[in-house]
């Protein structure tokens, strides 16, 4: 046996995976390299995934968005106590030099302390980051530990409902852009979810834990949430059922002015103001002309603590022959109104108003790749628009001044790292790679001065006097 040191990746794989067990017998076990509930995105998946996310940019660009980053790790207080029961979920990091930090759960909270920090009265944001939760992976249904959140977000003091109809118009825009298939963005409001549990009857202390109960319709039946919120968490029957005929419902406009006239509902001050805003709401969707992709639906909870006004969350709506080929992704978009949450941080409680959006863009990213894998569509994974060949012995230095002179002009531009490359091997990595166009330098076009520029589609050649190569070829790829 070599020294350990001289020992091949795979053989110490091999070692550390054999463990001895009291009777002698060697058992053989799986070696992990990776931690669950993560995953490494290859070239082909980081083109789509590239593509989407510049789709998603573009439109916050198109609102008037500005960009803006913040740390992957927070001091755990900025944290704590913003998340309600999603709290638990929280990466908490070792204690080093005397700071407890946490890895952010979302890009939320980090914007309201940035706002609060820099006391930021009025910002219209973006942002593309990681994130980290510590939940159970459920990979076919695009969800992990460490993902990625693309937000939008609008902090100021401005009139009711006309930053808030802008955020649905932006979501209706993305969902339509990556043509998914029909979708339907539910829309609520945490003053008229709170009003219904009031005079539904349930206790202000179980607010928060029947929401959470409410925010699982839709991947549970209502019985099994009414099971839950009468066996574990103490829910009288007959509360919960009052609760039921409420959370059933769903509509547009009309349902808002039903709930108006609700005998209950109209008695209480919160629900009230919650559903004039949501009456105004839906004059502005009108103008916007997405009146009809949303939906009020009484039974949208939103699990996190911190919304305070309007909520919503993008589906898509699955015919039953697309139901059987894919998977349920649940929530492709969501967000809301947060009006208190930037006065959490300081003393002095400087207080923003702010409504958002959150695209799902790792659930957008399953759907899109597992289309792409039943269509067996291919995927270019670089941009490479030209490749320099010869089809002779001791041309290196000539392609290396062609490709310099390419480079340097703006053309993306690929060789082979060979001395004497075959042309069959070079135009054959070009038909692989989708390379649209070859020029190939050889003997007889030093000699003339010239250049032959190739067609890998249709393999047509033509002679090109080099110095008018580089206009030549940017001519060929404007036009096509």
């Amino acid at each position: 046996m070599p020294p350990f040191g001289l020992l091949p990746m795979r053989a110490w794989a091999s070692l550390f995976s054999q463990v001895l067990r009291p009777s002698g017998l060697v058992c053989v076990r799986e070696v992990h390299f990776q931690s669950q509930g993560t995953r490494d995105l290859s070239p082909q998946q980081m083109v789509v995934r590239e593509k989407i996310l510049d789709m998603v940019v573009g439109c916050f660009k198109r609102h008037g968005a500005k960009r803006l980053d913040t740390p992957a790790f927070e001091l755990k207080e900025m944290l704590t106590e913003k998340y309600g029961e999603d709290s638990g979920l929280i990466y908490d990091l070792k204690d080093q030099g005397g700071e407890l930090l946490s890895l952010r759960y979302d890009l939320t909270v980090p914007f309201a302390r940035y706002l609060a920090m820099y006391k930021v009265k009025k910002m219209k944001r973006y942002q593309v980051g990681k994130v980290w939760r510590r939940e159970s992976p459920t990979i076919v249904q695009g969800r992990y530990r460490e993902f990625c959140q693309c937000d939008f977000d609008i902090a100021g003091q401005f009139d009711p409902m006309i930053p808030d109809a802008e955020c649905l118009k932006i979501m209706c825009e993305i969902l339509s852009g990556l043509q998914l298939g029909d979708f339907l963005i539910k829309v609520n409001d945490r003053r008229i979810l709170d009003g219904m549990l009031a005079v539904c009857g349930v206790p202000e202390s179980k607010f928060h834990a029947i929401c959470s109960s409410i925010d699982k319709l839709g991947k549970i039946s209502w019985n099994d949430v009414r099971h839950e919120m009468v066996a574990k968490k103490g829910l009288a029957p007959e509360v919960a059922d009052r609760i039921g005929d409420y959370v059933q419902c769903h509509g547009g406009v009309s349902l808002v002015e039903e709930m108006f006239q609700d005998s209950r509902l109209s008695q209480n001050k919160q629900a009230l103001e919650g559903l004039g805003d949501l009456k105004l709401l839906f004059e502005y969707l009108t103008l916007f002309g997405i009146a009809e992709k949303i939906s009020f639906d009484l039974s949208l909870a939103r699990g996190l603590d911190y919304y305070t006004g309007v909520i919503y969350e993008a589906v898509l709506l699955q015919t039953p022959a697309q139901a059987e080929e894919s998977f349920n992704v649940g929530s492709v978009a969501a967000g809301g109104r947060y009006d208190g949450l930037v006065g959490m941080f300081g003393p002095r409680g400087h207080k923003v108003p702010c409504v958002g959006l959150s695209i799902g863009v790792e659930r957008i990213f399953a759907i899109v790749e597992q289309r792409m894998k039943t269509s067996g569509q291919k995927i270019r994974t670089t941009e490479t628009q030209v490749f320099v060949a010869t089809p002779q012995k001791n041309f290196l230095h000539e392609r290396l001044k062609l490709i310099s002179e390419l480079w340097d002009a703006g053309i993306k531009a690929e060789l082979l790292y060979k001395n004497n490359p075959k042309l069959l091997t070079q135009l054959h990595y070009c038909e692989q790679m989708g390379i649209p166009l070859v020029v190939i330098i050889g003997e007889q076009e030093l000699k003339e001065g010239v250049i032959k520029l190739r067609s890998v589609a249709s393999r047509e050649e033509v002679a090109i006097k080099r110095e008018n190569l580089v206009a030549e070829i940017q001519k060929t790829l404007s036009e096509s």
